[in-house]
């Protein structure tokens, strides 16, 4: 799914970014090689990235009750 149209990025790439430590959308973006520019993505942005810091944070836990 495109989560920023002017840009071209995709769900997949921003959650990539998180993985590799953005935790913000400006942060995502500036390791995408962009920056916001009409900023309509930010609310999805920033919901994409609460989720995959969400499940950063909980991966830790998993993988000690294993």
């Amino acid at each position: 799914m495109i989560v920023c149209v002017c840009n071209a990025i995709r769900e997949e790439d921003l959650r990539a970014e998180v993985r590799k430590g953005a935790t913000t959308p400006a942060r995502a973006y500036a390791q995408l090689g962009c920056k916001t520019k009409c900023g309509s993505c930010l609310p999805f942005a920033c919901k994409i990235i609460a989720e995959e810091r969400a499940e950063l944070d909980s991966a830790p836990e998993a993988a000690q009750a294993a």
